[in-house]
């Protein structure tokens, strides 16, 4: 396995105007974008044909990585027009995957490297795997309902009050198989009208596939807001 497909389409609204000339995933943590600490992890555990979807200031991007010689990798590019949601802008990788298995992370997610061979290996008997968080607060993400094996059994984006909840969090990263398209064709609007992603990888659960989770080990930083910025470059 050696395809990976990163999202970087979106603008980071809750970074006010640190956005307002670059991308979110371009924000700099120790000197180095946050995109380019994802790049170098992914390649150094061989992970080194590339696909970033772009979208908000794509420019940015494509001009910073290029072809992606200079880091040691291979990217290709795929431009978000309409921000209609994660199902949708994974859809866009489809050609890019072809019929390999492909790790899937979020340009802002930040992660120990040795996380993205992990995920690989588990692939190897499952379906698709999930990454995940412990949280005493699931409420600003996905919830993650396992089995006593840790499969996935269910998944509730942002769980209102009174809704069942879970100690994991979604950690954001993914590994999947092409099967996933199957799914991400058939989505339909969820009540904040956006097609997402995670509802895909439920209804792969739901039909009886494998979907591993796997506990991120070690750091995981989702570079959010302008406050966890600050506190990674502290």
């Amino acid at each position: 396995m050696n395809k990976a497909v990163l999202l970087a389409a979106g603008r980071g609204t809750r970074m006010r105007d640190l956005t307002d000339a670059l991308p979110k995933p371009m924000l700099e943590v120790r000197g180095k974008p946050v995109l380019q600490h994802i790049v170098e992890g992914l390649r150094d555990t061989g992970l080194t044909n590339l696909l970033i979807i772009v979208g908000w200031r794509a420019d940015v991007a494509k001009e910073f990585f290029g072809d992606g010689s200079k880091l040691g990798v291979r990217i290709q590019y795929e431009t978000q027009t309409v921000q209609d949601g994660t199902g949708k802008v994974v859809a866009l990788s489809r050609t890019f995957v072809g019929d390999d298995p492909f790790v899937l992370s979020y340009g802002d997610i930040l992660v120990a490297p040795d996380n993205y061979q992990r995920l690989c290996t588990a692939l190897t008997d499952a379906e698709a795997v999930l990454t995940m968080k412990r949280s005493d607060d699931v409420s600003q993400g996905g919830a993650v309902f396992v089995n006593e094996k840790f499969e996935l059994t269910d998944l509730r984006e942002k769980p209102n009050p009174g809704e069942p909840t879970s100690p994991w969090y979604n950690a954001g990263i993914y590994a999947f198989r092409p099967s996933i398209f199957d799914h991400i064709a058939k989505l339909r609007p969820s009540p904040r009208g956006e097609y997402e992603l995670t509802d895909a990888v439920r209804d792969l659960a739901l039909a009886g596939k494998k979907v591993q989770a796997l506990e991120i080990a070690g750091d995981w930083a989702d570079v959010r807001d302008p406050e966890i910025l600050a506190q990674l470059n502290r």
